[in-house]
C-alpha cells in the first residue's frame, strides 16, 4: 500500500513538473516571448513607441497613464549608449538580455541629473574603454553584460493629457545607438 501511495505521488509530483516546464518554455518555442516581438518592431538600435492597440508584433501600452518604448540591440560589434532627455515626471529604464532576464534597471531618481545616459557592452568592450575614457562619457553609467543581444524597455509617466506632448517627444528622441568610439 505503502509503495502504490508512493508511485501515485511521484507520478503526481512528476506530471505537475512536466506541466510546469512545458508552460514555462512555450514562449521560447512559439517565437511568441518579448526578445522576438520587440525585435519584429523594426531594425536594432532604435526605439520604438508602443501604442494603445497591439502592433503587427503584438505589442501594446496598456496603462493609460504610462508611455512606453522599446528597442532591441546588438553589442557583438561596439556597445550600445541609451540616452534621454526631457521635462517628464518620472522615467525609467529596464535593459534584458535575449532570454529577457533583466541585466540592469534605473529610473530618474537613481540617475546622474536627471538624465538617461548609460552605455551597456561585454567585459572586454568596457575594459577597453575604460583605458581611456572619452570626456563625454565621464557621467554614463557603464553597464557590463556577457550576453550579445538583448532590449531596453522605456517608460515615462503622463498622469494627465497634458502630459502626453512631453512623454512622447521623451521617447521618440531617446537615444538607442552603437558607440563606435570604444574599440574592441
Amino acid at each position: 500500500m505503502l509503495r502504490m501511495l508512493f508511485g501515485l505521488l511521484a507520478g503526481l509530483f512528476g506530471a505537475a513538473l512536466l506541466h510546469l516546464v512545458i508552460i514555462l518554455s512555450l514562449p521560447h518555442f512559439t517565437g511568441k516571448d518579448a526578445a522576438t516581438r520587440i525585435l519584429a518592431e523594426g531594425d536594432i538600435d532604435k526605439f520604438y513607441l508602443l501604442g494603445q492597440t497591439d502592433d503587427t508584433a503584438g505589442l501594446s501600452n496598456d496603462d493609460p497613464y504610462v508611455r512606453t518604448a522599446v528597442c532591441s540591440f546588438s553589442i557583438e560589434d561596439d556597445p550600445v549608449r541609451f540616452t534621454a532627455k526631457g521635462n517628464v515626471p518620472f522615467w525609467s529604464i529596464a535593459l534584458y538580455d535575449e532570454a529577457s532576464n533583466e541585466v540592469f534597471s534605473m529610473n530618474d531618481r537613481t540617475s546622474v541629473g536627471g538624465a538617461l545616459d548609460i552605455l551597456i557592452g561585454s567585459p572586454i568592450q568596457l575594459t577597453e574603454l575604460r583605458k581611456a575614457l572619452p570626456p563625454e562619457l565621464q557621467k554614463t553609467i557603464l553597464v557590463e553584460t556577457t550576453r550579445t543581444e538583448g532590449y531596453a524597455v522605456l517608460r515615462t509617466l503622463a498622469p494627465q493629457p497634458s502630459f502626453d506632448a512631453a512623454a512622447n517627444n521623451f521617447l521618440s528622441e531617446a537615444g538607442c545607438d552603437e558607440f563606435t568610439g570604444a574599440s574592441n
